[in-house]
């Protein structure tokens, strides 16, 4: 943004000072670290700040610093962190208070970290050292900062780098360093270094290669320099290419001896460290950033609901009144407020179109009363299809293709949302409510209208449509300008649109089988092998005895010659009406009549393929189309090619690139539409078929358990009838109490024999 936004004065008062800021905080928490990841993170932070403060001056100047600084960046402190990680693996540990005398276990891994620190130090001759000079020179004669604000940023430069200096020494001593103090016992070799198995190749390699690039850029930078300034060359063009080039020496100037002051005072901060940290408070002075941060969290959370609370009260009918409401009300403002363009106006071309447009308004007056939903249904289709008829006799025979097609589609899709809702709005709006709306309809109306007069009227030049046609025969090399616009000279909207069609029937389908899953396996056509005829299937199923006997004929007779109109609409789509959106909705009607005729499984055979795979494979021929002459030719993408050709007995043809592209959209528009097909009908038939199967088996559980139990008790009353009637015979010498057990036994065995007789 830089190349473009500073030339606003506001720009350099909010990208330098954070940028400055971020060094500083940066580099002072640095020092304060004890993991030595974290000692290269808040270093990283802080050259960040260095580079947005740098690059966020704009210049052609600047911007070679801050992208050298940036590149420099990238070589040393990936090479810090591999080593880091090199660390890690073999000791086990990141601490610094357990790393003491590893330079001497691993000199590599030292003499690589050593390169790129003292390369994040700005010390000759490394890649680092030539970006913070370039930044400093220019920061220094930068006419955009001329004044106190150079100063400053020169100042907090200098000081952000010496506290570079710091922590560059910092890392190195605490990570490498034999450290006699702390573990005197083992010759200030700690434990953990003590018992490190040794870095293996694949470790230390990357490095290595990264730290021969940071020395070999700084004693030769014209690599990076010439990769540089051809990007500069494409942004913010220069006469004077002096000043624009990276190079290791200067001469003896003022960067250099501010190189020297930085390296000096960053190691002599490093060597009284001590005397640094007892300096810092031990508290912070601003407080908790932490704490500021999370309470800006809360109050904006706060906030949040509180808005949202008094305009989004749940209520879906005040929601879509706030949003005409609005519609309605600034647009006129606009217009009152402003200056308005003269307007022109006309009844209409034939009486024809006003005629068409009574109906409209009729139809759609009338549709806001009905009750009942697929009356309110087929009336407001009607709107569409008076439009489509407007379209036509405005000369537009594409769009009204398409519009009749659209809207006898969407009307199918209602209908297999309506058929599971009730017949009849039970809701009711009192009065007063109705003529709110009313009025609010009228103005919306009114509203859309008189804007959209202003803004036909509002042209001042010449459309560019004018030249649509021959564009679209020359470089599309069709007639069908419509076609020719869709997919190719505005190929990369369809082809955005068409993804987010294939979004679109993911989410229909993940909506309806919630965490079920839509994907079915696919097969070949089985009508051949089992020799059924259309529709004529499962004739003893209950939707099959409920069928139209018309919609069975009319669908035999119009199948094959709906799939047939549809590849010729795809065909000739591209020098006539039609193309492969509109081949595809007739395709999809064709199915569509299939399944309002003989239900899911007539779908399932007229086309046994996965919907979803269908999708893709659409999208991924659009995407061949888009791809293939940048790929293959090193064309832009969606150049048009056409190939003529002289086919025995049809004669010569011409074949335009852009069908491929046509072929996807086909082929996306059938599979989103069987994807509906397969959710919205098949699978809510299929749950609803489930729901009725258990309900029959509640029926017949709940009928057996009535009968079990009708037995039971029949049974029991019928045994003490018939004990209460038995007179009770004594054997001679048997007593009271062996009789009254044998009766007891007697009374057990004819209840068990009911009961089996009852199972």
């Amino acid at each position: 943004l830089s190349p473009d936004l500073n030339v606003v004065g506001s720009w350099y008062l909010i990208i330098i000072p954070l940028g400055m800021l971020t060094m500083l905080m940066g580099g002072w928490m640095a020092l304060r670290q004890k993991d030595l990841k974290l000692i290269l993170a808040y270093g990283t932070v802080s050259q960040l700040g260095f580079i947005i403060s740098v690059v966020g001056i704009g210049t052609r100047e600047a911007l070679l610093a801050g992208l050298a600084l940036t590149v420099a960046h990238s070589l040393f402190k990936a090479t810090l962190f591999m080593t880091v990680g090199a660390i890690d693996h073999t000791t086990g540990t990141r601490d610094i208070r357990k790393l003491s005398g590893l330079w001497r276990k691993q000199p590599i891994l030292f003499a690589v970290a050593a390169v790129s620190a003292a390369s994040m130090a700005g010390i000759p001759p490394l890649f680092g050292f030539i970006a913070k000079e370039t930044a400093l020179d220019t920061v220094l004669n930068e006419q955009m900062l001329h004044g106190m604000p150079g100063r400053l940023m020169l100042a907090g430069i200098v000081l952000g780098s010496i506290f570079t200096m710091a922590y560059s020494c910092y890392f190195l001593y605490e990570a490498f360093a034999t450290k006699h103090s702390k573990f005197p016992e083992s010759n200030g070799v700690s434990p953990a270094v003590e018992a490190m198995h040794p870095v293996k190749f694949k470790l230390w390699i990357t490095p290595v290669i990264l730290a021969i690039l940071t020395v070999a850029f700084g004693v030769f930078p014209k690599p990076v320099s010439e990769a540089i300034v051809t990007h500069l060359d494409n942004v913010t063009p220069s006469l004077d290419d002096a000043h624009t080039k990276l190079a290791l020496w200067h001469g003896l100037n003022l960067p250099l001896l501010l190189s020297v002051v930085i390296i000096i005072s960053g190691f002599i901060i490093f060597w009284e460290r001590d005397t640094v940290e007892r300096l810092r408070p031990n508290t912070a002075a601003f407080g908790s950033a932490d704490t500021a941060y999370d309470a800006i969290l809360d109050a904006l959370r706060v906030l949040s609901h509180r808005l949202t609370a008094s305009t989004q009260r749940g209520s879906l009918t005040l929601n879509v009144g706030v949003i005409f409401f609005v519609l309605t009300i600034v647009p006129l403002i606009a217009l009152i407020t402003g200056e308005q363009s003269d307007v022109r106006m006309e009844l209409w071309d034939s009486p024809v179109q006003g005629f068409i447009a009574a109906i409209i308004i009729v139809v759609a007056i009338v549709a806001t009363t009905m009750d009942n939903r697929l009356s309110a249904l087929i009336l407001v289709g009607v709107t569409g299809y008076g439009i489509a008829v407007i379209f036509a006799l405005h000369g537009a025979p594409d769009l009204a293709l398409t519009q009749v097609l659209v809207e006898t589609i969407v009307m199918v899709v209602f209908m297999l949302v309506l058929r599971k809702m009730p017949t009849e709005v039970a809701w009711k709006a009192e009065p007063k409510q109705s003529r709110v709306r009313a009025w609010l309809a009228g103005a919306t109306g009114l509203s859309v209208v008189i804007v959209t007069i202003f803004a036909m009227n509002a042209r001042t030049t010449e459309p560019i449509s004018v030249y649509m046609q021959d564009l679209a025969y020359e470089i599309g090399h069709g007639a069908n300008t419509v076609n020719v616009l869709l997919v190719d000279l505005r190929g990369f909207d369809t082809f955005g649109e068409i993804s987010v069609l294939v979004i679109a029937a993911t989410g229909i389908a993940s909506l309806v089988y919630r965490n079920r899953s839509f994907r079915k396996d696919s097969r070949r056509p089985t009508l051949a092998t089992t020799g059924r005829r259309w529709l004529a299937a499962a004739v003893d199923t209950e939707r099959a005895q409920n069928r139209s006997l018309m919609v069975d004929v009319a669908t035999r007779i119009l199948f094959s010659a709906m799939i047939m109109l549809s590849v010729y609409f795809f065909f000739a789509g591209h020098n006539a009406p039609g193309g492969g959106f509109a081949g595809g909705l007739v395709a999809s009607l064709a199915f569509s009549l299939r399944y309002l005729a003989g239900g899911r499984e007539e779908l399932e055979e007229a086309l046994p393929i996965d919907a979803g795979r269908i999708l893709g494979t659409g999208l991924f021929v659009s995407a061949t189309a888009v791809l293939w002459p940048m790929v293959l030719l090193g064309e832009p993408p969606l150049t048009s090619h056409i190939w003529d050709l002289t086919l025995p007995l049809i004669g010569e043809i011409h074949i335009a690139s852009a069908l491929l592209f046509d072929l996807g959209v086909y082929l996306i528009v059938i599979g989103l539409t069987m994807h509906i097909l397969n959710s919205l009908g098949g699978q809510l038939d299929r749950d609803e078929e489930m729901r009725k199967q258990r309900a029959r088996d509640r029926a017949r559980r709940l009928a057996r358990n009535q009968r079990r139990e009708a037995a039971t008790v029949g049974a029991r009353r019928s045994n003490e009838k018939s004990t209460r009637q038995m007179p009770t015979i004594r054997p001679p010498g048997a007593d009271t109490e062996s009789v009254e057990q044998n009766g007891e036994n007697q009374s057990s065995i004819s209840t068990k024999r009911l009961k089996q007789e009852g199972k």
